[in-house]
């Protein structure tokens, strides 16, 4: 194979493809293109911030259009409990 050195690369020239390499220690290490683990990371990473962007859009969006939600009405009972807690006389009794 005809190769070159270049700033510490090591250039292949093959038929086919130019494959490069750097020397680390003793090992030549080829540079082969992306990481596959990488590729499925950032896949994945891009998903999860845009389900969650979109959570919050459509959140704050439903806060701006929707109309307060309605209270459940006490019972008597609770509403008597109540009063008789903060002191105010019930009327009836």
């Amino acid at each position: 194979m005809d190769s070159e050195s270049v700033n510490g690369f090591f250039i292949y020239k093959n038929s086919k493809k130019l494959l490069t390499t750097q020397n680390f220690g003793n090992k030549d290490v080829k540079a082969t293109g992306f990481n596959a683990g990488l590729i499925v990371l950032l896949v994945v990473g891009g998903l999860l911030i845009t389900f969650l962007v979109g959570n919050y859009a459509l959140y704050m969006y439903a806060q701006k259009t929707l109309p307060p939600r309605k209270k459940k009405p006490l019972s008597k009972k609770k509403l008597k409990k109540e009063k008789l807690k903060q002191g105010v006389a019930v009327p009836g009794e």
